[in-house]
């Protein structure tokens, strides 16, 4: 028997030449299982080096541009100069609406006279020729002094004040406007107070931050009935987006989590000190329609035979498939396929289709067969790789969740992909980078409340600023079985 088959010999040549960890086909001894676990554990540890060298070298994101952006790209050239022109008209309707500022510019002394003739009286001609300029002036804050009128009567027996100016609680020197833009300076740009508090003192108001702490939990908590609400509307949709992430929590090692849950233009979230099946539970338990989530257990229990319908998310399968290129080219079919179902949702879209039953003949008609394709073409990958290494891992997900990724074909407004919910959870990611923690379970549930109402005023073109400086007076005053009237889908200014 050859010395190198044996015991620690062999193992040592296995190490030196990798492909003598694979015995011959027609070798059969003791050792081949060995070998051949030995051969899946170095493909399963130079797959996830990769992946580590990916994440730490190289982008954290894929490197493929979205595919909504790519299928703009291949659209016709005379559309895309078209939407440019409308983009141009859009944002020149908006520059209108800025204050505008006429300042009066004088020719100099030594230009008054002509050159020419010598003559010094030059008159106006028409009102001058204009030159634009957008300029930023700094921000700044008010110190605003009511002088309320004090009547008495001669009698003795009467004295009355004027009322005092609207606040959102009792003794505080800040105003509405002040917290609502403090609010979403955290909630909406992810700056975290600390900033917040070099910028105020820049601009000539020192506020301590355990000052700026208080007034953002307090009145927080006085619109907390709003998220709440909305939560509620959301759960009464049909078709319910949702994700999560993590975010730590102060005084514990164990990672909270924020969850978003979006349908239409509601999009509201919801904190929880775990990532259990139970905040889901919670807030869909009950309900009939769709939810559209990856593959995380944790939505199980909504979706069982008496909850909601589970529907799968093309873009992870995506994501996996590209990530598993390197390793196997043909992974380039499978990709090529997905883009061409994302052109069939851009028609819809620019036919003016969207969710109606001529768009769910498109998904019929032409995405029937490129979804039979592709999971042809995974059912013919499927044992052809190591279950642990990237392309068997991409093959696996899709085909365990080939049901749930094939809905969107029998209900029009069903979207492909869960993208939403996950751009939803985007500010969470950049505040958990700047302002690293919440303080508490309350703490959370107040943000996350917060969240709700700014990303719910963006969605539906509301400024946030101008919706909390109102909502923050009415709200203590507005009956509340009208509450769904300062919802930002549904609030007017007043």
């Amino acid at each position: 028997m050859d010395p190198h088959f044996h015991g620690k010999n062999w193992i040592g040549r296995a190490k030196d030449d990798q492909s003598a960890a694979v015995p011959p086909d027609d070798h059969d001894c003791g050792w081949r299982q060995y070998a051949l676990g030995l051969q899946d554990k170095l493909e399963k540890v130079q797959a996830e080096l990769s992946e580590l060298k990916r994440l730490q070298l190289g982008p954290k994101s894929e490197k493929l541009p979205s595919m909504q952006r790519q299928v703009r790209r291949n659209r016709d050239q005379k559309e895309a100069l078209a939407e440019a022109r409308r983009k141009r008209r859009e944002r020149a309707i908006a520059k209108t609406k800025l204050v505008t500022e006429p300042i009066d510019v004088k020719v100099p002394e030594e230009q008054h006279q002509c050159p020419k003739c010598g003559n010094p009286e030059l008159r106006n001609v028409g009102d001058g020729k204009p030159s634009t300029i957008y300029e930023y002036v700094p921000g700044y804050f008010r110190r605003q002094i009511y002088r309320r009128e004090t009547l008495a009567c001669r009698c003795g027996e009467y004295i009355v004040n004027a009322p005092c100016p609207d606040k959102t609680t009792d003794k505080t020197q800040y105003g509405p406007g002040f917290i609502a833009h403090l609010m979403v300076s955290k909630c909406g740009d992810s700056i975290p107070l600390y900033r917040l508090e070099k910028q105020y003192r820049r601009v000539g108001i020192p506020i301590a931050r355990s000052t700026m702490t208080d007034l953002f939990h307090r009145n927080a908590e006085l619109l907390s009935a709003l998220p709440k609400r909305l939560l509620e509307c959301v759960a009464q949709s049909e078709i319910v987006q949702a994700d999560e992430t993590s975010i730590k929590m102060l005084g514990t090692t164990k990672r909270a989590y924020l969850w978003t849950f979006i349908s239409g233009k509601l999009i509201a979230y919801r904190f929880s000190a775990d990532r259990s099946g139970q905040t889901p539970k919670e807030v869909l338990g009950g309900t009939r329609g769709t939810l559209v989530v990856d593959a995380y257990t944790g939505y199980n229990h909504v979706t069982r035979v008496d909850g909601r319908t589970r529907s799968g998310c093309l873009a992870h399968a995506r994501r996996k498939l590209f990530v598993a290129q390197d390793a196997e080219p043909d992974v380039a079919l499978p990709l090529e396929i997905i883009g061409n179902l994302y052109l069939i949702e851009d028609d819809a879209e620019q036919l003016g289709v969207e969710g109606t039953a001529e768009h769910l003949q498109l998904r019929q008609q032409r995405g029937r067969p490129l979804m039979a394709k592709l999971l042809c073409w995974l059912r013919k990958h499927r044992g052809r790789h190591p279950p642990k290494s990237k392309t068997g891992r991409a093959v696996s997900y899709a085909l365990n969740n080939r049901r749930q990724l094939c809905r969107f074909l029998f209900d029009a407004r069903i979207p492909l992909d869960n993208n939403r919910a996950e751009a939803a959870l985007r500010p969470v990611a950049l505040g958990r980078k700047n302002f690293l923690f919440v303080g508490n379970e309350d703490a959370g549930e107040n943000i996350a409340g917060l969240y709700s109402l700014v990303a719910t005023c963006e969605a539906n073109g509301v400024n946030p600023i101008e919706y909390l400086k109102d909502v923050l007076i009415r709200i203590s005053t507005h009956p509340a079985h009208r509450i769904d009237e300062l919802l930002p889908d549904r609030w007017k200014p007043p």
